[in-house]
């Protein structure tokens, strides 16, 4: 018999309960995969790319469907589908519940997780370029104990992150937005689409600086922290974030070049390199110049640098 026509070997479908047994069926059995709302995993694993020996449902673990605020910011459970991203969190996390809104179709954003996303690690997530702006935090658990990784050092490779084979992503940490945020993607047509290429930008004026994430030109999703620095040195010797005066079109402009310089893009049916390159370009200097509008347009609030 060729292997085309072998008979898939069985596999285990575990339905914990509790995130302590999902753990200890991770530890148990070397290649466990965890399954969230399935929209990439259980495509693998129905067109036989994937055929571990167990996997383990996470959806009946009630802590990891939920989100509270903490000190810090947004503690976002796993599997808080993408709906609930957009309708629940519009307001402590604007651009993560932009992008939420372009991912897929509505059944797509109905079962997707920020969680799931993190864990396929995919270059075209639409999530990953905000988490990135935002400097978000992965939460890691095991049998052995827990641990979080800044997002910014989370992805390894394609589909590769720093996760260990035992450990599951419980939450992801989000700082609660303190300025306006923008997510912009390139695709061949406006929904339903992974993109060609992405862009996040988010203000922090606090700290007096601007956040950035490319999504879908390179191996990995990726910050252009030579944009950030620049924007960053512009802002502050311009007094921009005091005075809210009109961001220079070279500014702008250079700030796109230095965001499309921190890609490394490849050619693909979706867009060649060239086309990549300079959309995000692109894409960087109008979401840019979009939040700065947003910026001027209101008042100071507490924690925004002052005079």
């Amino acid at each position: 018999m060729s292997a085309e026509t072998e008979t898939p070997r069985p596999m285990d479908f575990l339905l914990p309960e509790r995130l302590d047994e999902a753990l200890e069926a991770m530890a148990a059995r070397a290649g466990t995969v965890p399954v969230a709302g399935g929209t990439d995993v259980m495509v693998r694993l129905g067109t036989g790319h994937e055929r571990p020996a167990a996997a383990v449902d996470l959806t009946r673990i009630v802590c990891l469907s939920r989100w509270e605020r903490t000190a810090g910011g947004i503690r976002l459970g796993a599997t808080v589908p993408y709906t609930r991203i957009a309708g629940e969190l519009a307001a402590p996390l604007p651009g993560l519940a932009a992008a939420a809104r372009t991912v897929g179709s509505r059944q797509i954003r109905n079962r997707g997780t920020v969680g799931g996303a993190l864990g396929t690690a995919s270059p075209t997530g639409d999530v990953h370029p905000m988490l990135l702006a935002c400097g978000a935090e992965v939460e890691l658990v095991s049998v052995r104990g827990a641990r979080r990784v800044p997002v910014r050092d989370f992805y390894t490779g394609p589909g590769r992150t720093v996760r260990a084979p035992d450990e599951l992503i419980r939450a992801v940490r989000v700082p609660e937005a303190e300025g306006p945020q923008a997510y912009a993607k390139a695709g061949r047509r406006g929904a339903v689409v992974m993109a060609t290429c992405s862009f996040a930008v988010a203000l922090w004026p606090s700290r007096a600086w601007v956040g950035t994430g490319i999504g879908s030109a390179a191996p990995v999703p990726r910050p252009a922290p030579e944009a950030e620095q620049f924007v960053a040195r512009e802002l502050g010797e311009l007094r921009l974030w005091q005075t809210r005066g009109p961001l220079p079109d070279d500014v702008l402009a250079r700030f796109g070049e230095l965001a499309a310089a921190a890609t490394a893009p490849a050619d693909d049916v979706r867009g060649s390199s060239a086309y990549r390159r300079h959309a995000v370009a692109v894409l960087a200097r109008r979401t840019l110049g979009r939040v700065w509008d947003d910026y001027r347009a209101h008042r100071r609030t507490e924690g925004e640098p002052c005079t």
